[in-house]
């Protein structure tokens, strides 16, 4: 029973680093390319917008189908499909000197990037043994966490000192380490999915969490404008290295969602959720009013914590409400609910930041997150009480 329980096995672990390698390429370029497409194409804000939300566009698409095909063929052979071509595509940023070349480029990593953390979420959760799944899924998503933490941050160093041709040089080979890892990596046996099964709207998305997904874009809206922004803000206020925002964000998140997961894992959940968005609003709040880089660091470290707590709360909820057979329906809804949420954002945001400023932008993140608050506990809570899947 001790073995049959136990987290930290050798697949685990495998599957841990590869999400952290894959991760590391993926946070090298978030915050770099808005200043590449600002300094070196002179792109306005509103336009940037659009070019980072095409693949968040490129998710929204590809999620639901990710979620399916996760649920009716071999989830570890799916996962090296996803990451193989994810990496690939990276070759494509060597070329990118146009805004449409970008925008076209972004959408196809994007549809990869879906697959692959589609397959990766649900590999996770079919290796972390049920009585710990929050908790899991919270260590699992830290390593996704710490490389927000390292990336960014080394990302603006390599941009700024070597340029960005280096820098994508970097990312490519931190996605071939992974490949490298994630090939080694032995997925549970599942029951077989009978093949005959009618195909409808619930195989792609799970229809009895949208109430709680419409909810999450009000959630993720500010996460989308933080991932396009933030560096871009900080260097407004005269921040010398704004990608110091992401290592305190990451710090943040580290520190507070291992512990949520534990909590939620007890029976907290819901307590959880308002604590998490809470603590989002304020530090939202604070993040639009900041003056000097201590500011721009304590409002990151609260958004941090708030989100960090947030993250495998909301999982769980899914992944509860779903049988086994439907988690990678159940991943690729929560997920979906974020592309949409953070596209949302970027293109909103664009807008809003270039018309009225910044401040007034991640001002109205918070009173989103403060309408979630209040729309969950109205709404989302009793949805995910009616239809949790108490064994599945």
């Amino acid at each position: 029973m001790e073995t049959r329980e136990r987290l930290w096995n050798k697949n685990f672990i495998i599957i841990c680093i590869a999400y952290f390698l894959v991760a590391c390429s993926f946070h090298l370029l978030m915050p770099t390319i808005p200043l590449f497409l600002s300094e070196k194409l002179h792109v306005p804000n509103s336009k940037i917008g659009i070019v980072l939300s095409s693949y968040a566009l490129a998710l929204l698409i590809v999620r639901p189908f990710s979620g399916y095909l996760v649920d009716i063929f071999s989830r570890k052979s799916l996962l090296i499909i996803g990451i193989v071509l994810y990496v690939s595509t990276y070759i494509g940023y060597y070329f990118a000197f146009t805004v449409t070349f970008f925008f076209i480029l972004r959408f196809v990593h994007g549809m990869f990037w879906g697959l692959s953390t589609v397959s990766a979420n649900t590999v996770a959760v079919d290796i972390i043994p049920e009585s710990r799944r929050a908790e899991g899924i919270g260590y699992f998503g830290v390593n996704s966490n710490i490389a927000m933490a390292i990336a960014p941050f080394i990302a603006v160093n390599i941009y700024e000192n070597y340029g960005f041709n280096v820098l994508i040089s970097s990312a490519l080979f931190m996605g071939i380490l992974s490949i490298a890892v994630v090939w080694t990596i032995k997925v549970p046996k599942r029951p077989k999915v009978i093949r005959e099964m009618p195909v409808s709207l619930d195989r792609f998305i799970l229809i009895k969490g949208l109430p709680i997904m419409f909810n999450q874009l009000l959630i993720s809206f500010g996460w989308g404008t933080l991932v396009a922004f933030a560096v871009l803000y900080g260097k407004t206020e005269g921040i010398q290295n704004a990608g110091v925002f992401f290592l305190f964000l990451a710090s943040g998140i580290i520190l507070s969602r291992v512990t949520s997961g534990k909590f939620v894992d007890r029976g907290y959940l819901h307590q959880v959720m308002v604590l998490a968005l809470l603590v989002i609003s304020l530090g939202f709040l604070s993040f639009a009013f900041l003056n000097s880089v201590v500011f721009y660091s304590i409002s990151a470290f609260l958004i941090g914590i708030g989100y960090g707590t947030l993250f495998p709360a909301l999982q769980t909820l899914y992944i509860n409400m779903a049988l086994s057979s439907q988690r990678g329906t159940a991943n690729s809804t929560y997920l979906t609910g974020f592309d949409l949420g953070i596209s949302i954002g970027m293109l909103l945001g664009a807008v809003i930041s270039e018309k009225v400023g910044f401040s007034f932008m991640y001002m109205l993140s918070g009173v989103f997150c403060m309408m979630a608050l209040v729309i969950y506990w109205i709404n989302s809570r009793p949805v995910y009480e009616r239809n949790k899947i108490v064994a599945s």
